[in-house]
């Protein structure tokens, strides 16, 4: 029973997408248990434990799929380094214990890490319990090179030194109609009404934004990206920029769809005008600093998130904690004081708690006692979950619609 209800779960969420990439998708979520979890974040919240602190715990702005991989590293708007979250798409007002649950789950799922549950238990732990100092500190900070550590000094230190000049010429070719995208697994070529909607919505975006040479598109393609998000509308651009060869841009404009996370019915919760702009508002809240060019666009009704494109190999290799368990536990730590700082930004905003309400329920134990033991259960279940998955995707019954 749990196989199918699994399965079709996953086909009635994803019905609609581009049956291409849903193949993609699909296959990509038997490959691992981690990818299942990372690629199926509406299973984990339509199957939440029943429990107060995941129903009464103060509500902030929350990422709402924070998992291990959902930390990087990029470039600001006033392009300097960051580590921090990346991914937005889920993200709206609920209990701050749900990210925290989600986190620590991912942990448990990770098979990749090759790490004992009581290593496991302990980097929850950790993760918890540097959430909770840095909450009752108040203050948000953000990482930079001279203070991080480990793992995400090292990253930091590798995107510092990255230049656009390298992103273009990895991702596009010289010819002789002037610089063109790269073709490729994750880029794919567009149909001509595509690539005319494209070209009349980032061209009426520039003159709004008073900067038509910097919008002129030179050349788009579909972007293939991510996992929860294979199958929706995504695209790469590449536009003037400041100006060819040199200082071209490459922008992602990727659609927003609703959160999957349950809506808090006795709350206060703000009406945003589009998806759009509750992924985008969040992120600039939440951030230290925001990429560059970020914004919430709307292509014939539909909402999408426009920003300059951050390559992918800008996310940590956990699995290169070469059985050093020091070198995961500062990453872990890392990871909670980041969540913590996010989590204060967001404090007055949109209807998210005071700063004093979070700190209150922080300062308590019951929650600290619950979540280990709650995380635990739902990474045991999202094992369970793509067990029976691989089964029915393996008899040939996980088939996108056409």
């Amino acid at each position: 029973m749990m196989a199918r209800n699994s399965a079709q779960s996953i086909l009635d969420y994803n019905r609609g997408r581009d049956p291409q990439m849903l193949g993609r998708k699909f296959e990509l979520l038997r490959a691992d248990p981690y990818a299942f979890y990372r690629g199926t974040c509406h299973l984990f919240y339509q199957n939440l434990p029943r429990h107060a602190v995941l129903a009464t715990a103060p509500a902030v702005l929350v990422c709402g799929d924070l998992h291990l991989e959902n930390f990087g590293v990029y470039k600001g708007d006033n392009r300097l380094a960051y580590f921090d979250l990346s991914d937005f798409d889920e993200a709206t007002l609920a209990p701050f214990t749900l990210d925290l649950l989600r986190f620590i789950g991912s942990i448990h799922v990770a098979a990749h890490l090759r790490l004992s549950t009581r290593q496991a238990e302990g980097l929850g732990e950790l993760f918890i319990d540097c959430y909770r100092n840095w909450i009752l500190d108040g203050k948000a900070r953000w990482l930079e090179r001279s203070t991080a550590e480990g793992m995400v000094r090292d990253l930091l230190g590798s995107v510092i030194g990255r230049t656009r000049l390298q992103l273009l010429k990895a991702r596009t070719v010289r010819t002789d109609r002037g610089r063109r995208l790269r073709l490729n697994e994750r880029a794919l070529p567009i149909e001509k009404p595509q690539r005319a909607e494209l070209q009349a919505f980032i061209e009426g975006f520039g003159a709004a934004q008073g900067e038509q040479r910097f919008y002129r598109l030179l050349d788009a393609a579909r972007r293939v990206a991510g996992k929860g998000s294979l199958g929706l509308e995504r695209y790469v651009l590449l536009v003037e920029g400041k100006g060819a060869p040199r200082s071209n841009y490459l922008l992602d404009l990727k659609r927003a769809v609703p959160s999957t996370l349950p809506a808090l019915r006795d709350r206060h919760s703000f009406r945003w005008a589009t998806e759009a702009h509750r992924v985008v508002t969040t992120q600039r809240v939440a951030q230290a600093i925001s990429p560059a060019l970020l914004h919430a666009v709307t292509i014939g009704g539909r909402p999408f998130v426009l920003k300059e494109l951050q390559p992918m190999t800008d996310r940590l290799d956990l699995a290169r904690w070469d059985g050093r368990i020091e070198r995961l536990e500062s990453t872990i730590a890392s990871m909670g004081a980041v969540t913590a700082w996010a989590h204060l930004r967001t404090c007055y905003r949109y209807g998210a708690c005071a700063l004093e309400e979070l700190q209150r329920y922080v300062a308590g134990s019951r929650w600290q006692r619950a979540l280990p033991a709650l995380a635990l259960r739902c990474g045991e279940r999202s094992l369970a979950q793509w067990s029976a998955y691989s089964k029915v995707y393996d008899a040939g019954l996980v088939v996108p619609a056409s």
